[in-house]
């Protein structure tokens, strides 16, 4: 995958402010390639949303994404470390409607904003962020826990620099990506995801972009360590099985008129008929022979308690 170096317009911005500008995609050059890997397949997806048309992509893999996290199920694994997160800010490069969802895509020629630890084996470098959500308040997360929906999913896609020389390369191969998936639901107004916010009417239609320098999505993470890991897949197509998941146990609130916004954006471009830009989330696939591991202890969700101990057998006088 080709990526267009003259699309990238940086804007010089001191680390402590965030900034974007329109910058217009030239009609003459070829569409600008996707991180997400939607854009390379022009298929369509009559059941749920515009991205499946057809179901011939599917691969007939037994580790596809997303899935629902039965709790009970889930193994505690205390081997797993804490993950460690490490965002410049100034990696941020700009935001853009592909068409499917809205990417907010960062530099990842060095290692600058990077993961660690958790389940994975080496460095994974940031590479961009999006967000899956639905028509209405009850649905849209990709994932769901004991089949509980969360009205939008928030995906962090990083990929394997130390194995990979590509982002393209790693999102084919095992190992190669590493996506942490973050729950929102609605609660308080989220101040800092509110910044991203104002820029999206200015990408409200397909294949728009604007910069936006100096954002760190750690912001947008829950203060809860605990996360679920397991091996999956990208949610859409090639929908390789390149991804170590790390789904975060706690959601992280943004109130409804922040999720509003998101609903305005359209899967259209200027001039077309307009198609809102809903429901973009893939359908829950098979857990088949997979482990979700956790980080965490989760005896006391079970209603687990210690039985009592035997009293050891003693004589007893009278």
């Amino acid at each position: 995958m080709l990526l267009l170096n003259s699309l990238r317009v940086i804007l010089p911005v001191s680390p402590c402010k965030w900034l974007w500008r329109r910058v217009p995609v030239p009609r003459s050059m070829p569409v600008r390639p996707c991180s997400l890997y939607t854009c390379t397949y022009k298929t369509r997806n009559r059941a749920l949303h515009p991205l499946w048309e057809s179901m011939d992509l599917v691969p007939a893999g037994d580790r596809q994404s997303p899935i629902n996290i039965r709790w009970k199920d889930s193994i505690y694994d205390p081997g797993l470390k804490p993950l460690t997160i490490s965002y410049d800010p100034t990696t941020c490069l700009h935001i853009w409607n592909n068409g499917y969802s809205f990417l907010v895509e960062f530099e990842d020629s060095t290692d600058r904003s990077v993961i660690e630890g958790g389940p994975l084996e080496h460095n994974y470098r940031l590479k961009q962020f999006h967000f899956h959500w639905g028509a209405i308040d009850a649905w849209g997360s990709e994932h769901t826990v004991d089949s509980k929906c969360y009205p939008a999913e928030l995906h962090l896609v990083h990929w394997n620099a130390v194995k990979f020389e590509s982002f393209e390369d790693a999102a084919l191969e095992e190992n190669g990506l590493a996506v942490i998936g973050v729950f929102l639901k609605l609660g308080q107004h989220h101040k800092e995801l509110q910044k991203l916010v104002d820029t999206l009417p200015s990408i409200k239609h397909k294949d728009t972009l604007v910069e936006f320098g100096s954002f760190d999505p750690a912001c947008l993470m829950p203060v809860c360590p605990d996360y679920w890991t397991y091996s999956g897949s990208l949610t859409t197509p090639p929908l390789s099985e390149s991804v170590t998941w790390i789904i975060k146990k706690q959601p992280v609130e943004v109130d409804h008129n922040q999720l509003e916004q998101f609903r305005a954006l359209l899967f259209t471009s200027e001039g077309e008929k307009e198609k809102k830009m809903v429901d973009n989330f893939r359908p829950l696939q098979p857990l088949m022979n997979r482990t979700v591991r956790s980080s965490f202890r989760h005896d006391y969700v079970l209603n687990i308690q210690a039985k009592p101990k035997p009293l050891a057998s003693q004589d007893v006088h009278t």
